[in-house]
């Protein structure tokens, strides 16, 4: 719905001028407004969610594209030899849900038969079995229109004991039972009682706060008045260090990334700089879980190595790709690579020895200022406290928290991280030094707030598309009921966005042997080439090694 009342695009670049106001970047708010255009053949807004999601998101995707332009110019005639920016509107709706877009051999992420596709890294099954894959989900409390979102992450057993059940119930498949089973032990429990229960056994867990109720908290007032992502200087010893281009055309080529994150917000951020010819090494560990089928789309453009970071033999491997990486993703648990070594100050150190600066970027939950910047966290954590749930809710006019379909918030962060990295590029090409990025996702959904909510008519619009049976959810319905029940909505509604024409690109990919469908790039910067270099494959498909050309057999050139 636009018009009159609501232009889409004017409020883009409304929120374009508020973003570009709050963060420090190496671009003015007049080169990136006058260098971007918006398209859409539409102009219509589509998620049954009361926040301006495709317009921050769009908003976000010019200043990536405007980076990647610039970065272009450093290496051509200067700022004056920027090239124009192009924003899809109707593609940066589906990058946001772009999990749910994706298929590998013609199934999608809630068909069954994707499984004989997929690899099996839920190695706990806190994925596969419904009861423990509801050990994260969204319960009321012992006391009345409180609530806490419990999170087993991808481990399921301990939140579970923590809470008085079995680890394992296999006699349980029904949602319903599983549901009543479950919030019958929450409900017994005060918000304070399962906060001291979630920090003693260290779980991802936290009470659902609405806006006004979080900002009066300690961590509230560490972070609401911060900008939405920051890109801080680590050491300005090395000298500046122009990129590589190896190929005209593709301004990241012959830059080398370094990715140590799981499950959407993090390898998003790799994703993008694969989308702008960045060498991208996705690193996991042999002993570590995770969504089989967030790799399809998430793992896009890069190569997929496994190497154990807990033994010599791998801290060798790791330590040599150290050695020629420009660019590092963290997307784990705050702390977890300080405490193996390779932290930002201690990578700062080697590009000192080395005489070329690094990039490094954070990616996490609660952000890195106030009491909660050590936990652990979702998306549905993020939503939860930051007030998000609870508007979700109050949308579809009820008097509870329900948490928003599709990872959205996850989108939006890792396409900040992806901005953080071009601007520690940008900064290392022209100033030298070593630069540390950090984003999170309770910034990106503090940002919906301070961009502002939809007028009362475009949510009275969106209730009515999104329909009877999406308005009767409630806040114990699984973060897949709620993203199903839009999905299947909105095809019915907009069956343009799940044209592989329109919004997709596909691909044959030689591990899974199979064709993988995904979203293609949002942006387009004339003269450029945007768009992937290979196809997706499985965690540790690959070698550990910066050899990326030869040694597999599905490379594509752009």
């Amino acid at each position: 719905m636009t018009g009159p009342s609501y232009s889409m695009i004017g409020e883009i670049k409304r929120i374009l001028d508020l973003i570009t106001s709050l963060v420090q970047l190496p671009l003015s708010q007049e080169q990136i407004r006058n260098n971007v255009t918006f398209t859409s053949p539409r102009e219509l807004l589509y998620f049954p969610i009361p926040f301006k999601e495709t317009e921050v998101a769009s908003a976000l995707k010019a200043i990536e594209g405007s980076l990647a332009s610039a970065l272009a110019a450093l290496e051509n005639d200067g700022p004056e030899s920027t090239a124009p920016v192009i924003v899809s509107l109707e593609r940066t709706t589906a990058f946001l849900f772009q999990a749910y877009l994706a298929s590998v051999g013609g199934f999608g992420k809630l068909d069954e038969g994707v499984k004989a596709f997929l690899p099996d890294t839920d190695l706990l099954q806190a994925q596969s079995d419904p009861y423990r894959r509801m050990s994260a989900n969204l319960y009321e409390t012992k006391r009345a229109g409180e609530y806490y979102h419990i999170h087993g992450s991808l481990e399921a057993s301990t939140t579970l004991r923590m809470i008085g059940l079995e680890p394992f119930r296999p006699d349980l498949h029904d949602h319903d039972a599983i549901v009543e089973t479950i919030e019958s032990k929450v409900r017994q429990l005060t918000v304070e009682e399962l906060e001291e229960l979630n920090a003693k056994n260290r779980q991802a867990g936290i009470p659902a706060l609405q806006y006004d109720t979080f900002c009066a908290t300690p961590h509230g007032k560490a972070n609401i008045d911060l900008p939405p992502w920051t890109v801080d200087n680590l050491e300005e010893t090395t000298p500046p260090t122009p990129l590589p281009r190896t190929r005209p055309c593709r301004v990241l080529s012959g830059v080398r990334v370094l990715e140590l994150c799981r499950i959407i917000a993090g390898p998003v951020m790799g994703r993008i700089l694969a989308e702008y010819g960045a060498d991208v090494l996705k690193i996991t560990g042999p002993n570590l879980s995770d969504v089989p089928f967030f790799q399809v789309d998430g793992n896009m453009g890069k190569h997929a190595a496994e190497i154990d970071l807990k033994s010599d033999k791998g801290r060798k491997v790791f330590e040599a790709l150290l050695e020629d990486a420009d660019v590092v993703l963290d997307g784990y648990r705050p702390g977890t690579f300080e405490r193996l070594g390779y932290g930002p100050k201690a990578l700062a150190e080697l590009a000192k020895k080395r005489g070329k600066g690094i990039v490094y970027v954070n990616e996490n939950c609660f952000g890195y200022e106030g009491p909660w910047a050590h936990r652990p966290g979702w998306q549905q954590i993020a939503d939860c406290v930051s007030g998000v749930a609870w508007e979700q809710g109050k949308f579809m006019n009820l008097n509870e928290p329900v948490v928003p379909p599709f990872p959205i918030s996850d989108y939006g962060t890792g396409c900040m991280g992806a901005i953080a990295a071009l601007t520690g590029l940008h900064h290392r090409a022209t100033k030298g030094g070593s630069w540390h990025g950090k984003v999170s996702l309770l910034q990106y959904d503090l940002l919906l707030f301070k961009v502002g909510m939809y007028p009362e008519e475009v949510r009275d619009h969106l209730r009515r598309e999104a329909g009877e049976e999406f308005l009767a959810l409630r806040h114990s319905h699984s973060v897949d009921q709620i993203s199903g029940t839009a999905l299947r909505r909105l095809q019915s509604l907009h069956p343009h966005l799940f044209d592989v024409d329109e919004v997709g690109d596909s691909w044959y990919s030689g591990a899974y042997d199979a064709d993988v469908v995904v979203v293609r790039p949002v942006v387009e910067v004339v003269g450029l080439g945007v768009g992937f270099e290979r196809a997706s494959r499985p965690n540790a498909t690959d070698a550990p090694s910066w050899n990326f050309l030869g040694d597999d057999d599905y490379w594509k050139e752009f």
